[in-house]
């Protein structure tokens, strides 16, 4: 299958921004004010100069729409120098248009009197005459590179406490901003700035939907700021969501990701910002604007930063204008972008999917709103040993149908459509390997698998007690293999740290009919089976591991991996390069003159030197052999794989 590694297309060339939101130090959000066109210039250039090519930028509206019916010609004129002083210093900007929201705080302009910006007839009105006006003043200036409607809207438009926008009311308004735009003369690609938080990627329902408005927009633009409690997932949060937010089939970029100085040390920000742009890039990113310019030392009394003081320090540069590690990183991995001229480059193809249960973005009668947090985290934990075991693989998602695949991987899936389930057993007999780990859920509400025909499935029968569930009595469970499985030989024993409430915290009870017992517990119970239909295999894990590890703290890299690498060798697929320590992560990409490029991505705290086993060779960018391959504390290398 396919993994999204879509671009952006201007001029008949593929384009890729790396850039940093916007606001000058003098003035953060009010810089408009009292713009400064000496300190911009001089903020602009330590960005060119460290590789960086993109702003992102903002019309704040209560200053550039004081009144319903008027733009202030003087705000104008600023933005104007503005996109000047990017052509200036060989960079483009990226306007965002209704910028009501910003760093802790919602800023309205004095005339909107509480009015709803969706669904009032109006106030879609004045949005839409903002928005085209200012795509007519700008639409022909050579710095604009694309315009975003928003920042965020999702918090703008509804507060945290209030219920969710309909759909239909949010469709329509963004169809209608994105056709001020096009009325406006503009044609520069254009997306929502909604931060990507629709209901196919976070589970939550905030009225946004990705899959819908992923019609209207050129682009798809997460906002990444989610926090966890194991590294590994930590390190690939943003690489878990640019996945997620491809199911719209546009190209994802990173539109806002990063982190206060005043919540990390200035090495480990660093670690962050590198294991975020390389992670992302192999999740199928193309492009990359990190929060924000710079810091605001000299704004403590103004909001947002007199009530979020932490918000001064988000910058990649300091109050003087001096780089900070962050934007180190960036130039560093603006080098690697040149190196191997990513524009030309995609993802290898996989022959492994996730499968995204439909659940995570639909809602059916009487199913639970509260089983979708389980979906994503497991589904998360799933990826993350995945990358773990160095296995390329695709997300497919169950409301677009089965793609063909040699292993389908169904990491604590309690919820599938019927017919889905069906057609996974078809593939089976027609030669796939299907993985199901089994969990309970986490609610009372049909507690227990949704999945018809378990039994037959998998060759097993099982021993449940209705409403009941089997807890798992130790803090570790032991998988004892009692014969070879993939590259896990008979003998060996894998350790999976025991997590979850009293509703998945459980197994799954089972009697062999027809199914071989590859591994069984330390009591001597089933824990993962085989069972050949047709021409496949169907691999059943009698405990949700993946769930256990999810809901557990510093926990990666966990066995599981072993696990998903044996699955890719027992489905024949090939892994070009591998790394036996399973925290390097190892991924390939093709150029489209024929040539590929090895990322090797390192989560240990300390340097390590690893020999990848690879199909070919491995040499360093300049035609150098390499077998031993040395990664500083978190590092990444990138090789070309002959």
């Amino acid at each position: 299958m396919r993994r999204n590694s879509a671009k952006l297309v201007v001029g008949g060339e593929p384009v890729v921004w790396l850039g940093a939101n916007f606001w000058s130090r003098a003035g953060g959000p009010l810089m408009w004010r009292g713009y400064d066109p000496g300190v911009v210039r001089s903020e602009l250039r330590v960005l060119a100069e460290h590789g960086l090519r993109q702003t992102r930028s903002f019309f704040y509206w209560p200053d550039f729409m004081p009144e319903p019916d008027r733009i202030d010609e003087e705000k104008v004129a600023h933005f104007a120098d503005f996109l000047d002083a990017h052509v200036e210093t060989g960079m483009s900007s990226i306007p965002t248009f209704i910028v009501g929201h910003m760093s802790g705080a919602n800023w309205d302009p004095p005339w909107r009197g509480g009015r709803d910006l969706y669904a009032d007839v109006w106030m879609v009105g004045r949005q839409a005459w903002f928005v085209q006006r200012m795509s007519e003043r700008f639409a022909e200036h050579p710095a604009v590179a694309a315009w975003l409607i928003s920042n965020e809207m999702p918090i703008y438009g509804r507060l945290r406490h209030e219920p969710a926008a309909p759909a239909e009311h949010v469709a329509s308004w963004a169809q209608l901003m994105v056709q001020a735009v096009r009325a406006g003369g503009a044609r520069q690609p254009v997306s929502l700035g909604d931060g990507a938080w629709g209901i196919e990627v976070t589970g939550v329902d905030n009225g946004f939907s990705v899959r819908e408005t992923g019609a209207l927009v050129d682009f798809t633009g997460p906002h990444v700021y989610r926090i966890d409690d194991d590294p590994v997932r930590q390190h690939l949060n943003a690489a878990f969501i640019c996945e997620l937010s491809a199911v719209a089939g546009k190209p994802v970029v990173l539109e806002e990701f990063g982190l206060s100085s005043d919540m990390v040390s200035a090495r480990n920000a660093g670690h962050y910002y590198r294991q975020t742009l390389h992670t992302s890039l192999l999740a199928g990113a193309t492009g990359w604007l990190a929060w924000n310019n710079t810091d605001y030392d000299d704004l403590v009394a103004q909001e947002p930063y007199s009530h979020h003081p932490f918000e001064m320090h988000f910058g990649i540069t300091d109050s003087s204008g001096a780089p900070k590690t962050p934007l180190l990183e960036l130039n560093s991995f603006a080098q690697v972008l040149s190196d191997v001229d990513f524009p030309r480059c995609r993802r290898t193809d996989a022959s492994a999917g996730l499968v995204v249960s439909e659940y995570l973005e639909r809602g059916y009668p009487y199913s639970q709103d509260d089983d979708r947090p389980l979906i994503f985290r497991s589904l998360q934990q799933g990826y993350v040993a995945a990358r773990e075991a160095d296995l390329p693989v695709g997300f497919i998602r169950e409301r677009d149908g089965i793609d063909d695949c040699a292993l389908y991987l169904l990491p604590c899936v309690k919820q599938l459509k019927g017919p889905t389930w069906q057609e996974l057993r078809q593939r089976v007999r027609d030669g796939a390997v299907l993985y199901l780990s089994y969990c309970a859920g986490e609610v009372s509400h049909h507690r227990s698998s949704w999945l018809p025909y378990l039994d037959e499935t998998f060759g097993i029968e099982k021993q449940l007690s209705y409403g009941l569930v089997d807890s798992v009595e130790d803090n570790e469970v032991e998988f004892t293999f009692v014969e070879d499985f993939g590259g896990i030989a008979a003998g060996e024993v894998l350790r999976f740290r025991v997590g979850g409430n009293e509703h998945s915290r459980a197994h799954l009870p089972v009697e062999p009919r027809g199914a071989e017992v590859v591994a069984t517990d330390a009591r001597g119970r089933p824990a993962l089976l085989r069972h050949t239909s047709g021409s496949g295999q169907a691999v059943l894990c009698t405990y949700p591991v993946e769930h256990f590890a999810a809901t557990n703290a510093r926990v990666n890299p966990e066995d599981t991996y072993r696990i998903y690498a044996a699955l890719a060798e027992v489905a024949g697929i090939s892994r070009p390069v591998t790394v036996a320590d399973p925290a390097v992560f190892a991924d390939v990409l093709e150029h489209e003159s024929g040539r590929r490029f090895a990322w090797l991505v390192g989560q240990n705290p300390e340097p390590v030197t690893v020999v990848p086993t690879v199909s070919g060779v491995l040499r360093e960018l300049d035609g150098n052999p390499v077998e031993e391959v040395e990664l500083p504390p978190f590092g990444v290398r990138v090789l070309e794989l002959r």
